[in-house]
C-alpha cells in the first residue's frame, strides 16, 4: 500500500503537512492551563511527524509510538470539548463492560451503535467467526473483567460464578489494602484472543491510592486518536470515579499510556478542523452518592454539568 497524501490545512492537498498546518499551532502560553491541550498537541504532533503505515483495515495511518497524557479528576471531568463527545455512549458502554455483557444488541437497543461494525454478520465471517451469532462479540472486555478464564460459549450463557471476577476482586483489594501494588485489571487474555471479534485495544490498567485519592493508569496497545481516544479518556475517568466512590475514596488522576498511537488517513482533515477549536472548560460530573455497589450503577446516576463543547465532527470508523 502506498502512503496516502496528507492534505494541507488549506485543503489544497500538499504532500508534507508540516508547513501547511502551522496556522493551527496551539498557543504555547496555553500549554499548562488546560488538560485537553495534551490531546490537541498529540493530534498536531502525529499529523506533522507521524510515520505512515498500512493497517489491518486498509485505510492507512500516521502513527507515533509511546505517548502519554495525564488528566486531573479532582474537580472536573475530562470529556473533550474541542468537539462534541458522545457522553451517553461512553457511560452506557462502560456500564455494559461492568455488566460483563458481550452482546452488541444490548447497546443497539439503547440506540448506541459503536460496536455495530465489529459485530455484523459480514465482519464476524471475515475474521473466521462464522459460527457466531450476529451481535456476539465473544469474550471481550466485560467478559474478561468479570469472568476471566471461564470457557466462553455464547452471549446468551449465564456465567455467574465462572472464572475470576477481576473487578470485584480489585474493589475488595482496594478496600482491604489500598497501598497494594497489585491493583490491576486486564482485558488481555492470550488464550481467548482467537474467540474475540476484536482483541482489546485498551487492555490493562493499574490503580493507585495516595492521600485518600484513587488514580488509574491505563495502557492502550492500539489508539485511534480521532474516534477512540476521546471515548477511552472519558470511559476510564468514569471507571475511576465509580471505583473511588464504592471504595470511599476521592478521585485523583487518570494517566493514559498509549502504544501504537495513530490517526487514520481519512481522519486528518476532520482533526485539522478540530485543532481550530480552542478547548472550553471541562464539565463536572455528579454521581448518585447512594450508590456503593459497582453493579448498581445506571445511566441516571450520572449527571454531567456544564458541558458546552464545540459541534460534533464526523469521522468514519475503520473496521
Amino acid at each position: 500500500m502506498q502512503p496516502v497524501e496528507r492534505p494541507s490545512s488549506t485543503g489544497n492537498g500538499g504532500g508534507d503537512v508540516g508547513s501547511g498546518v502551522n496556522e493551527l499551532l496551539l498557543p504555547r502560553a496555553m500549554a499548562s492551563r488546560h488538560d485537553e491541550l495534551q490531546y490537541l498537541e498529540l493530534v498536531q504532533d502525529i499529523i506533522k511527524r507521524g510515520v505512515y503505515r498500512p493497517d489491518r483495515t486498509g485505510t492507512g495511518t500516521y502513527a507515533r509510538f509511546g505517548c502519554s497524557m495525564r488528566f486531573n479528576l479532582r474537580h472536573t471531568f475530562p470529556l473533550l470539548t474541542s468537539k462534541r463527545t458522545f457522553w451517553r455512549g461512553v457511560a452506557e458502554e462502560l456500564l455494559w463492560f461492568v455488566k460483563g455483557s458481550t452482546n452488541a444488541r444490548d447497546l443497539q437497543d439503547k440506540n448506541i451503535h459503536i460496536w455495530d461494525g465489529n459485530s455484523s454478520r459480514e465482519y464476524l465471517d471475515s475474521v473466521g467467526l462464522n459460527h457466531r451469532e450476529e451481535g456476539d462479540l465473544g469474550p471481550v472486555y466485560g467478559f474478561q473483567w468479570r469472568h476471566f478464564g471461564a470457557q466462553y460459549k455464547d452471549m446468551h450463557t449465564d456465567y455467574t460464578g465462572q472464572g475470576v471476577d477481576q473487578l470485584a476482586d480489585l474493589i475488595a483489594r482496594i478496600k482491604a489494602n489500598p497501598y497494594d501494588r497489585r491493583l490491576l485489571l486486564t482485558a488481555w487474555n492470550p488464550a481467548a484472543l482467537r474467540d474475540m471479534a476484536l482483541p482489546p485495544c485498551h487492555m490493562f490498567c493499574q490503580f493507585f491510592v495516595a492521600h485518600g485519592e484513587l488514580s488509574c493508569l491505563m495502557y492502550q496497545r492500539s489508539c485511534d486518536v480521532g474516534l477512540g481516544v476521546p471515548f477511552n479518556i472519558a470511559s476510564y475517568a468514569l471507571l475511576t470515579r465509580m471505583v473511588a466512590q464504592v471504595c470511599d475514596l476521592q478521585p485523583g488522576e487518570f494517566v493514559h499510556m498509549m502504544g501504537d498511537t495513530h490517526i487514520y488517513a481519512n481522519h486528518v482533515e476532520p482533526l485539522q478542523e478540530q485543532l481550530r477549536n480552542p478547548p472550553r472548560h471541562f464539565p463536572t460530573l455528579k454521581i448518585n452518592p447512594a450508590k456503593k455497589d459497582i453493579d448498581s450503577f445506571v445511566l441516571e446516576d450520572f449527571e454531567l454539568i456544564g458541558y458546552n463543547p464545540h459541534k460534533k465532527i464526523d469521522m468514519k470508523m475503520a473496521v
